[in-house]
């Protein structure tokens, strides 16, 4: 008989995308990017490449390109930092200038409730920045920023997907793979990562891609948003087998 003390094995693994899944904070990240921008070359920033759900480090180059910049092996290292130091003096301003995606926090809530599963980051954002975006609407406390894959690491998200299981795994000794990993993001690129990566994918149509893009992208399943934390649930339910330890 198992004790009543006993905490579940972890053996369900949700991966979430940070921006347009959870949070909306453009106003904010172009600004940081703006200074990050200026103090690495010093120059003004006119343009900067769109995110289209790929990670910081990729955006830091095609911004260096489109304005006419030479990259060098230390400018990415660089923007990095200066981008994780901008932003973070601008947390204070997420909330006013930011918003919570609808249901965002009752999801998070509702499947931090399902028996085994432990919930995390998958995202463009580089670690940093994405800790103090769920921060400041208080999504924090449900995900283990410590498994997740970020921006900084210079992986395709397809292969961060993989890392962030394998950081699952040694952390809580259980293999996580297509049949208990479910990523829930919502452009086509985070259903390329989950097809190519091994994962179920949960596609929300809160960003730009539309609910029919998504679908012919190979989303297992689509939801208008995340406002329903009932309907968020039984679709994690159905997308994962958990695995025995």
């Amino acid at each position: 008989m198992r004790s009543p003390h006993r905490r579940p094995a972890i053996n369900r693994l949700v991966l979430w995308n940070v921006d347009l899944t959870l949070v909306d904070t453009a106003i904010v990240t172009r600004d940081a990017y703006a200074e990050a921008f200026r103090q690495v070359t010093g120059r003004p920033l006119v343009k900067l490449a769109p995110a289209n759900g790929r990670p910081d480090s990729e955006i830091v180059f095609e911004t260096l390109a489109v304005n006419g910049v030479v990259a060098e092996d230390d400018h990415l290292p660089r923007f990095l930092d200066a981008l994780t130091t901008a932003f973070a003096t601008r947390k204070g301003r997420l909330t006013a200038e930011g918003r919570m995606m609808p249901g965002a926090k009752d999801a998070l809530k509702a499947v931090a409730k399902l028996d085994g599963i432990v919930q995390s980051v998958l995202s463009g954002t580089i670690k940093g920045n994405a800790v103090h975006k769920l921060t400041a609407f208080g999504l924090h406390k449900y995900v283990d920023f410590g498994i997740g894959g970020y921006g900084e690491e210079v992986y395709p998200k397809a292969t961060l997907l993989q890392v962030a299981q394998g950081r699952a795994k040694d952390k809580y000794g259980t293999p996580f793979t297509s049949a208990n990993t479910v990523f829930v993001g919502d452009s086509t690129r985070d259903v390329q990562a989950a097809r190519i990566g091994g994962a179920a994918m949960l596609a929300i149509a809160s960003g730009r891609s539309t609910t029919a893009e998504l679908h012919e992208a190979g989303a297992d399943l689509v939801l208008p948003d995340l406002t329903n934390p009932s309907e968020v649930v039984s679709a994690i339910a159905r997308l994962t087998t958990p695995t025995p330890r």
